[in-house]
């Protein structure tokens, strides 16, 4: 029976407390010391507040930001684009007569002759006629086969093709052409072709197709069509050295620049067409080319100017500039365009920025920290099912299995990875796997090659726990081998399956940055910390844009810490002996 013995001295009271008190001290569960071991490290507590962290910023983050994973933004900025393709026409352009044809292909032999002074030409099996109208302007006639005739007994007979019915005029006319050795025979507005070929002569009926010249013709409006005889009647007026030219019953004006060696057609006083020796094509075929605007640059691409400015209707000035290359001149204008909001600096709207894609990096890194996390977990997860699955059945058995299975994790091990990862990324962008397939296929490789750790540790704990006696108890009172590993083994072996997993979900996580970076892993539209990173390729974003890399660099920093911090904790935590 216990005493309680109180005694005053100098007006003090003394207590003694015995064993049987009230107040007893408290007995800890081992599960209670733990975690009371693991709180207490400074270091584990760092650790789990920075993953506490991550997880937040990850899934609540992406949860709660106003922009989506893949989210573009885009600005309007003036950039200097291609506006107008020019060069100075040295070659003869094909005009042809209204309801006819001159295939571009008969412009090599009609040069020719040209050059040489040739008065016809062969060309795709027909004969083309030229006429020179005037200085670098022709006209091209084709012959249409009418008839054949030969000469018997000193008089032509004729064998007329189907459907033609040449005249007696025209037979005597064609007649008379032969007997005087000549190639033509004119009857009325109508001129023939006589050729011999061989005993008999072919008769053609030479009708005018066009006409070739080298000048261009331009309309003023974009509604303006210029038909084939305003064209001859200005190429005429033009070479007679006219200031006025009636076409159709209409008087059109007639101004030379001899500063760019064209001329304005005018038409009741208004600008109607424009001719010149330069042709011009717009990028924007929507667009039209106004005839101010072709006179500024035949002049400027004449005076050699790199660059030229034009006063539009409103009074704005417009400032063009000209790239030369070979004879050939490149208009270039600048253009309000609507663009990708690439590399933005961090702002009000954007925190982090924008990457490559115009894209927000804080929400990028945020919806990254998912795919990484997740990916950590789920390879994690893969590892601990297949390692403890062999290291328990290694373990317990022994034997012959034992050895087959540890062989097997041999093999596993000597499996060269980086190379394996490598293969195995390029197989995929080859068969261009979907990247939400691919995120899975990632975790799947990244599980089967990593279980070794856990299943050698699991067979070597199972080792020394299958010797111990309540194990032997276990066997005598004939619970079945399955429970025995599964209720009575593994979950001795928790407690370190635990501490490895928790430091080797930073090294996944390493691994899957690494393989996104060199851009085998996760791939676009998709955002993990590792494919961000993959930014630093390119040296000039290296050098210029922090913002895109540097956050993503430090997340991972510190996620895999946070693992660290917390397994070693674990550890300490599990066997405190370890620290001695």
């Amino acid at each position: 029976m216990s005493k309680e013995n109180t005694k005053a001295e100098n007006g003090h009271i003394s207590t003694s407390t015995s064993l049987d008190d009230e107040q007893r001290v408290k007995v800890l569960s081992p599960g209670a010391m733990v975690a009371k071991r693991f709180f207490r490290n400074r270091l584990a507590m760092a650790g789990l507040v920075i993953l506490i962290c991550m997880f937040l910023f990850s899934f609540l983050g992406g949860a709660i930001s106003p922009y989506g994973e893949d989210e573009v933004f885009r600005k309007t900025d003036k950039i200097l684009k291609d506006y107008v393709g020019t060069t100075k026409n040295n070659t003869y352009r094909l005009i042809a007569l209204e309801g006819k044809s001159l295939p571009s292909s008969i412009t090599s032999a009609m040069t020719k002759a040209v050059d040489n002074g040739e008065e016809s030409f062969e060309a795709n099996g027909s004969t083309y006629y030229l006429t020179k109208e005037g200085e670098e302007f022709y006209t091209i006639s084709g012959g249409q086969q009418v008839a054949t005739a030969m000469l018997l007994k000193g008089s032509l007979r004729f064998n007329e093709n189907e459907g033609i019915t040449l005249t007696d005029e025209v037979k005597t006319a064609i007649q008379e052409a032969i007997d005087k050795d000549e190639t033509t025979a004119k009857v009325g507005d109508a001129e023939y072709q006589v050729t011999k070929q061989g005993k008999q002569y072919v008769v053609a009926v030479i009708e005018n197709l066009g006409m070739t010249t080298k000048r261009v013709f331009s309309g003023a409006q974009a509604d303006v069509k210029l038909s084939y005889d305003f064209q001859f009647a200005v190429e005429k007026a033009i070479d007679a050295g006219q200031k006025t030219a009636e076409i159709d019953g209409v008087t059109y004006e007639l101004e030379a620049d001899e500063q760019t060696d064209s001329v304005t057609i005018f038409k009741d006083g208004e600008e109607y067409a424009y001719v010149s020796y330069y042709v011009m094509n717009l990028i924007q075929k929507s667009e039209f080319l106004s005839l101010d605007l072709r006179r500024e640059i035949e002049r400027a691409v004449k005076e050699g100017a790199s660059s030229f400015t034009v006063t539009d209707a409103q009074g704005e000035e417009e400032t063009y500039r000209i790239q030369a290359r070979d004879n050939q001149y490149t208009v270039k204008k600048y253009t309000e365009t609507h663009l990708n909001d690439t590399y933005a600096s961090p702002s009000k709207e954007h925190w982090l920025g924008t990457d490559g894609n115009g894209m927000d990096m804080l929400t990028r890194l945020m919806y990254g920290g998912r795919i990484s996390l997740l990916i950590g977990f789920v390879v994690i997860i893969i590892e601990i099912v297949i390692g403890m699955l062999v290291g328990g059945i290694a373990g317990y058995f022994g034997g012959w299995i034992d050895t087959i299975l540890m062989r097997i994790v041999d093999i596993v091990i000597c499996i060269p990875s980086m190379p394996l990862y490598l293969i195995l990324g390029s197989v995929m962008d080859y068969l261009q796997v979907d990247p939400r397939m691919r995120i899975f296929m990632l975790c799947l490789i990244l599980g089967l090659i990593s279980w070794t750790t856990i299943a050698r540790m699991t067979r070597g704990q199972i080792l020394s726990l299958r010797e111990q006696e309540f194990m032997i108890a276990t066997e005598a009172t004939g619970i079945r081998v399955r429970r025995r590993i599964m209720k009575h083994l593994i979950p001795n072996v928790i407690p370190q399956i635990i501490v490895i997993s928790t430091m080797e979900l930073g090294s996944v996580i390493l691994m899957e940055a690494t393989l996104s970076f060199l851009g085998l892993g996760v791939k676009f539209p998709y955002a993990s910390w590792g494919n961000i990173v993959n930014a630093v390729n390119d040296s000039y974003v290296l050098t210029n844009y922090w913002f895109v890399w540097i956050p993503a660099g430090i997340l991972i920093l510190l996620t895999v810490l946070g693992f660290n911090f917390v397994g070693d904790g674990l550890r300490d935590a599990f066997d405190p002996k370890m620290k001695r």
